[in-house]
């Protein structure tokens, strides 16, 4: 396939040798006009997909290894990746739309640059808008750099704290740790989703550079209290995607 081709694609990653659990999403995404198929990153040396969806559920064939991958590399940080939940049988239990994903240490000149192409910047010299950093340990590399955008840092140690604040300051944006004491990351901003004043607020996620096999495995499980008994259906799914003409 040339390469041009692979640009046109989106990818599914995160299945391993079972591919066909990926067979129904790319039915949904064929039917959206997208071009998808299954994959794994060692095939970004011949190209780059416009995007990737990543299973990240316990049936995951190293998913979390993959993200961390993506997001380590300089040449592929800046590909959108979408994270779900597969069944073994390859049903769809949750989908997670982050607004984007940083690995730690936080590399503060691509920070900047990456919410400047996402417009994000563009008024914090108008109004004061307030960034809400939450993490156990307050990531004093990554409040410093927003701090030096022009935004007005508030920290968050749980995710309890979390919800109370951005409930009540409504931050412009929000960078969360994957992990906190109380709640997954994913879990959070499932939460910032059911009050109206956040749930549109750009959520963010840092990564560690390096998880534990256990780390992982955790994750996943707490990933799966989140998913649903009932699958999404194909419009619920496809409502992640813009529409092709």
């Amino acid at each position: 396939m040339a390469v041009s081709e692979y640009n046109r694609e989106l990818w599914l990653v995160g299945l391993g040798e079972r591919k066909e659990r990926g067979a129904l999403i790319c039915s949904y995404l064929a039917e959206a006009g997208y071009r998808a198929r299954t994959a794994h990153i060692s095939e970004l040396d011949k190209g780059r997909p416009v995007g990737i969806i990543l299973d990240l559920s316990i049936f995951s064939k190293d998913g979390w290894g993959s993200l961390q991958e993506l997001k380590i590399n300089p040449l592929t940080r800046d590909i959108p990746v979408l994270p779900l939940y597969l069944s073994e049988e390859g049903r769809i239990g949750g989908v997670f739309s982050v607004a984007g994903f940083f690995s730690l240490p936080i590399d503060t000149e691509y920070l900047t640059e990456r919410l400047a192409v996402l417009g994000l910047t563009e008024e914090v010299e108008v109004y004061d808008l307030q960034a809400l950093v939450i993490s156990r340990r307050g990531e004093e590399k990554v409040a410093m750099c927003l701090k030096s955008i022009g935004f007005d840092v508030i920290n968050a140690y749980t995710g309890k704290e979390a919800i109370a604040l951005a409930t009540t300051i409504r931050p412009y944006l929000a960078f969360c740790s994957l992990m906190l004491p109380d709640i997954s990351a994913f879990e959070l901003m499932e939460r910032f989703r059911l009050y109206p004043q956040t749930r549109n607020i750009p959520f963010f996620v840092m990564l560690k550079d390096q998880m534990k096999d256990g780390e992982r495995k955790a994750i996943s499980r707490q990933i799966e209290t989140l998913v649903r008994k009932k699958e999404l259906n194909k419009d619920e799914f496809l409502s992640f995607f813009r529409k092709r003409s």
